[in-house]
């Protein structure tokens, strides 16, 4: 089948590969405008322009292009822009949506998916139409959301059964496009920085919940203060001090670091202060003495051991 393939990010590459290697033929990819990585580095690819031009084929950043390569059907994979009405009208494409339409329809399904407690998730292959993510579907593969599944780990595995579902619907001619579902619609927003700021007055999965999507971050003494990994504490841990705290004051658990959230406790895992680089939790904990002050004040507090 002639392809015109359209992704940016690295999750978009592995369908690329895929399809290539299954011996379609994508007479163009268009991706994402290169941008500069870092303040002084020159512009630079995106995973997917990367991936293609490996690959020796034609490359291009204005979606309009796909209008004159003739082809059978348009592949789009987190590619990132809304494709205009023209675009969609003039040739059939099937998307890559990484959740079970018409839950989570929108940017940022995977992680929605965490942060609402889902315990379990997919990826379905839709026709591109209009609306946003309202397509009739072709086929759809279930993955369940574990206590510990993290965003990115979640993602790898719903690239896969992706993956494999576009490769397989393409080898036997796409068949059947069921409409999807009016009721349990839905909305994936985008999300924002305070969609990641950690809220310890609320319940300690909550707070473990953001930590997995990534990007999880709080306040300590005054400075901004992230943490990558998290673990609850159960009741029947032999470290949990029998006594409650405020919710975000620092404990100590064991050889470890705990906080409270709510009227639970988190274990700290992985850490990274202001300044620094991701580190051991007890390691910075021997060094901060953070014992007594809390997470999540927005002033220095003076409570516990002091810097």
């Amino acid at each position: 089948m002639k392809l015109v393939y359209l992704g940016t990010p690295d999750m978009a590459v592995p369908p690329l590969r895929a399809l290539h290697g299954a011996g379609h033929q994508i007479a163009l990819v268009v991706s994402g405008v290169d941008k500069r990585r870092g303040r002084r580095g020159a512009p630079s690819p995106s995973p997917v322009k990367a991936a293609a031009l490996e690959l020796g084929l034609e490359v291009s950043d204005d979606p309009d292009d796909l209008l004159e390569v003739g082809a059978d059907l348009g592949v789009v994979v987190a590619y990132g822009r809304l494709l205009r009405p023209h675009l969609v009208s003039a040739l059939d494409m099937v998307n890559l949506h990484f959740s079970l339409l018409p839950r989570w329809r929108g940017a940022a399904p995977v992680e929605r998916a965490i942060l609402a407690g889902d315990e379990m998730t997919g990826v379905c292959l839709m026709a591109v139409e209009e609306g946003l993510d309202t397509g009739c579907v072709y086929g759809r593969a279930q993955v369940p959301i574990g206590p510990d599944t993290t965003a990115a780990a979640l993602r790898s595995t719903l690239v896969d059964e992706g993956t494999s579902l576009l490769v397989a619907a393409l080898d036997d001619g796409l068949g059947a496009c069921v409409p999807q579902e009016h009721d349990g619609v839905t909305y994936a927003a985008k999300l924002t920085v305070d969609d990641l700021r950690l809220d310890w007055d609320g319940a300690a999965a909550a707070v473990g919940r953001v930590v997995r999507v990534g990007g999880a971050w709080t306040m300590f003494r005054g400075e901004r203060f992230k943490l990558h990994a998290v673990s609850l504490v159960p009741d029947e841990d032999p470290d949990r001090p029998a006594a409650r705290q405020p919710p975000g004051t620092v404990v100590q658990l064991g050889r470890g670091v705990g906080a409270w959230a709510g009227d639970e406790l988190v274990r700290l895992l992985e850490v990274q202060p202001a300044g620094k680089g991701p580190m051991a939790a007890a390691a910075w904990a021997n060094g901060a003495r953070p014992f007594g002050d809390r997470l999540g004040d927005t002033a220095g507090n003076e409570s516990g051991g002091g810097a």
